[in-house]
């Protein structure tokens, strides 16, 4: 139990609120992007520097507590009940340069501040399919970039991270120190410590043509069976993904897709208009558009190419790694998720991936997905009628993608985690292993126990 003391003196010894169940600021703090999951912690600290962090690692330390740590909430996917919030949203700093081509980001960052700062310079972050997603918690999973095909993962371009470890101390953390913890944080999560600052690289990018193409739901069948054929003609400075969308009868949908089930086609081509056109046109022939959005675009247009949601939203997710998606898998998706069926799934996305995603990485890291072939996700919107019944379409759509899996998972797209070895599925054995190693090492109390956590070893 938390005493009205102990809020006292924590409060004493940092420069951010602290706030308590009916305080002014509390809600806020401790609000997800994912309105689904409803936190309530003992006690928020809303830091706004890494000594406010250690400081508060250090309070829960004495007094036994449980610390979870949030920006934006996108990732959210199990409720934090009881112990210390460690809200960072306030950690703003970015610093781009230019000539390193690095951008030094606070942990309360978003992508969209990041990209605001480097595209004038000719430079681009590897945000994933929303830009007001945090950048630290989106690396901490590995981090799939929209041009992940041409770069790699987010995780793969970290230079180093600034931390405090459950024991409070404050530590610098790259390839030559901290190793292990280094290897740990870049794709297996913060369950080792809380990253207050990250260096990651940026890379040039002079031209993009991108955006996304809307076909009626009716020709899902045959605009899936033209995707299967035409994405492994295109080079790897092309991105292509495509989903099911049951786009809602709501205002701010598009008049003409309201209500609507529709296929989109998202697509990013690193290059100009002519090459972009060429290499976009056979899947343009395949249906009549309901609407075609794609073009040269500025990179700070990126969020056009997946058209995320930019509210708070409450939705449950689930997703799979596939090692092949064939004529077999098609039928089994459409079975449970094509333009015939009652679906209460908002969206199913399947996202190749190669290039740059698969093999080795060029110094140990912690991702997932390196031996799969396609991503494939699923989401519902937890509100009204339909809530009742997500869950279960989803699990019986990813259990119809088993014979086509690889047995894995991203954990950034796990969906909300079971039991320890449901967990372990987003990460090959070998890579589980050093990471229950790191978290025996780092963290033995498992005070980083929220979230999609990793158990100390035995």
């Amino acid at each position: 139990m938390v005493s009205e003391a102990d809020v006292h003196a924590l409060a004493d010894a940092v420069t951010g609120p602290v706030t308590v169940p009916g305080d002014p600021g509390y809600a806020d703090d401790a609000l997800a992007f994912n309105l689904a999951v409803q936190h309530s912690p003992d006690v928020v600290l809303g830091a706004t520097d890494a000594d406010d962090v250690a400081a508060g690692v250090r309070w829960a330390a004495g007094l036994g507590l449980p610390v979870a740590v949030q920006a934006t909430g996108h990732g959210a996917s199990d409720a934090i009940d009881g112990g210390l919030l460690i809200c960072t949203r306030r950690m703003q700093d970015v610093v781009v340069d230019p000539v390193a081509r690095t951008a030094h980001v606070g942990a309360g960052v978003k992508w969209r501040d990041v990209l605001a700062a480097s595209v004038p310079l000719g430079l681009i972050g590897l945000n994933g399919s929303s830009t007001d997603v945090g950048v630290v918690g989106y690396t901490l999973g590995g981090g799939l970039p929209v041009l992940g095909r041409a770069f790699g993962f987010a995780a793969d371009h970290v230079h180093s991270f600034e931390v405090v470890t459950p024991d409070g101390e404050a530590r610098h953390v790259d390839a030559e120190t901290h190793p292990e913890l280094f290897s740990a944080l870049r794709g297996g999560t913060g369950s080792f410590a809380i990253v207050t600052s990250m260096v990651c690289g940026l890379l040039p990018l002079a031209e993009l043509y991108g955006g996304g193409i809307m076909f009626p739901g009716a020709d899902a069948a045959a605009v899936l069976s033209a995707f299967g054929d035409w994405w492994p003609t295109l080079p790897e400075t092309a991105a292509p993904s495509i989903a099911l969308l049951r786009l809602p009868d709501l205002e701010f949908v598009p008049e003409p897709l309201r209500g609507q089930f529709v296929v989109h086609l998202r697509f990013a081509f690193i290059g100009g208009a002519s090459e972009g056109e060429a290499l976009l046109a056979p899947m343009r022939q395949v249906s009549t558009p309901l609407m075609d959005a794609v073009g040269p675009m500025n990179y700070r247009d990126i969020d056009m190419v997946h058209m995320d949601p930019v509210n708070p939203t409450p939705f449950e997710d689930g997703g799979v790694l596939l090692r092949h998606f064939d004529e077999a898998a098609q039928e089994a998706l459409l079975e449970l998720a094509g333009a015939q069926v009652e679906s209460p799934l908002l969206m199913v996305e399947l996202r190749p991936l190669g290039g740059r995603l698969v093999g080795p990485p060029a110094g140990a890291d912690s991702v997932s997905g390196r031996d799969a072939a396609f991503s494939l996700i699923a989401i519902g919107l937890m509100a009204g009628p339909v809530a009742a019944v997500v869950p279960a379409a989803i699990h019986d759509l990813l259990q119809a993608m088993e014979p086509y899996a690889t047995g894995g998972t991203m954990v950034n797209f796990h969906g909300r985690p079971g039991d320890a070895a449901d967990r372990a599925r987003a990460w090959s054995p070998e890579i589980y292993a050093r990471l229950s190693a790191a978290k025996t090492s780092y963290d033995p109390t498992n005070m980083l126990r929220f979230g999609h956590g990793i158990p100390v070893g035995p």
